[in-house]
């Protein structure tokens, strides 16, 4: 992925933002290729390799949570609504070994790296096909999430913020905010037996709809998810808590915390910065503490 764009101050010509089509529910997401409209993807443009998957100018690819809200109001889970439909084959395998698994809850314990008192989690997975679903922006919970606050965004912010932001899952690879997911339990780290690592699985095929994204991507995974497949060109962001005498270091909580406020800014934002000199003077517009070293890395010292 190339960023697209310089610092000049002036937006790239001869490219129009991808419009979000929000597909009727249950109904599969129609593709939209950012040079025509919305009109169907020629057939050129078609195929596997995920060249063309309709993100906006700015995507915040945020980590899942281990923790999940319990619930939802929705249909129970349609692998063949979720965005990349490409992925719809991968994900159709793991969620069959994970209901498969919960059926035996002491290899389920072992492979997820569960305790007794979390048979719940198991439990869940066992449903995973038949139970509700929420938008996955919602499903997720933890610091981040609480920072990142989605349920208190205006109506217009929301669908910026629907268009914007996008979770990496051990589970089901890449989803937009508005994905519809129930509550289930698999890390990145996770075994499941007969199967190879999740990485193994993920980065053939995630890899490749993650380099067709054309616009800039904001990573905020954490390694283990990064490490699931790559963003080529993304903009990464280091969080650094600067202490009294001046030394600093990763403090966990402060991390979670102020990348969930990062995704905020970001979704919120009525600005397209298609570069990282764009992200870091919007960044500094804002308030923060931002230092870039040229690179594709910004480091935000809190």
């Amino acid at each position: 992925m190339t960023p697209s764009g310089s610092g000049s101050g002036h937006r790239p010509t001869g490219r129009r933002r991808a419009p979000l089509v929000t597909p009727a529910p249950g109904a599969a997401r129609p593709r939209v290729c950012p040079g025509h409209g919305r009109r169907p993807v020629p057939a050129c443009h078609r195929g596997g390799s995920g060249r063309h998957v309709p993100w906006p100018i700015v995507l915040v690819l945020l980590p899942p949570s281990e923790t999940k809200h319990p619930g939802g109001d929705g249909a129970p889970l349609d692998l063949g609504a979720l965005s990349a439909p490409e992925l719809t084959p991968l994900r159709e395998e793991l969620v069959e070994a994970v209901v498969t698994l919960a059926a035996d809850v002491p290899a389920a314990r072992a492979a997820l790296g569960l305790s007794p008192a979390q048979d719940d989690e198991i439990a869940r997975n066992a449903v995973l096909r038949s139970s509700a679903t929420m938008p996955a922006i919602e499903r997720y919970t933890g610091v981040l999430y609480d920072a990142l606050d989605v349920r208190s965004l205006s109506r217009a912010q929301r669908r910026r913020a629907g268009g914007r932001l996008a979770v990496g899952s051990a589970l089901f690879g890449l989803l937009r905010a508005e994905d519809p997911v129930p509550a289930y339990r698999l890390s990145a780290g996770s075994s499941l037996p007969g199967l190879p690592s999740l990485r193994s699985l993920w980065k053939p095929v995630l890899t490749d709809v993650l380099a067709g994204l054309d616009d800039l991507v904001v990573d905020l995974r954490s390694g283990a998810y990064a490490e699931l497949a790559p963003v080529p060109g993304a903009v990464t962001v280091r969080v650094l808590s600067e202490r009294p005498d001046g030394t600093r270091a990763v403090v966990s909580h402060f991390n979670k915390a102020h990348k969930g406020r990062l995704a905020r800014l970001l979704a919120t934002t009525t600005a397209e910065p298609n570069s990282v000199v764009r992200l870091r003077a919007l960044l500094r517009r804002a308030g923060l503490h931002v230092e870039h070293d040229g690179g594709e890395q910004l480091t935000l010292v809190v």
